[in-house]
């Protein structure tokens, strides 16, 4: 059992592959976690690796890879922002993946931070921890304000986007 202090050992018996498409068996909502450089241009990145971690202090989590330019930007900044995308905003999480899309994504500047305009759901977040994990950071941030619009989320599963059947979460 692990407890914290002891180190992982390298563990070669999983198949990279089949860890990624074992894990893809769960859906997940879609975010674009964005950050804002020095200079004042907006970095963003489409992820799904994010899960709320407490609700008293609020804390939300982040999981970025490091060869990722986002991990880069999240290590030199003490903010994020996360946004929500609702089921039509497909184009949106393509243009952040680095897919090619005609959509030029629109902004609310919401606590200092580049928010994406239609989301269902806004959070801005201070960081207040940074975990190596593997391959990846796990970037906790205290949520400091948030909004929610409602409306239907983008999910991701099986490595495909997809939406909610209507009816099934009122």
């Amino acid at each position: 059992m692990y407890n914290g202090t002891q180190t992982l050992e390298e563990d070669t018996s999983v198949d990279p592959m089949e860890f990624r498409h074992t894990l893809g068996s769960f859906a997940s909502g879609v975010v674009i976690v964005t950050a804002v450089s020095e200079d004042g241009e907006v970095r963003g990145m489409t992820a799904n690796g994010f899960v709320s971690v407490s609700l008293d202090p609020p804390l939300v989590l982040v999981s970025i890879g490091e060869r990722a330019k986002m991990h880069g930007h999240l290590m030199n900044q003490s903010r994020y922002g996360v946004s929500i995308l609702a089921e039509d905003q497909l184009d949106i999480a393509q243009h952040f993946a680095g897919k090619p899309s005609e959509t030029v994504p629109s902004f609310v500047w919401k606590d200092g931070l580049a928010l994406i305009g239609h989301a269902v759901g806004h959070l801005s977040c201070t960081v207040v921890d940074r975990h190596l994990a593997g391959d990846h950071t796990l970037f906790i941030g205290r949520v400091d304000q948030l909004s929610h619009a409602g409306g239907h989320p983008l999910t991701f599963h099986a490595g495909k986007f997809g939406v909610l059947e209507k009816g099934n979460n009122s």
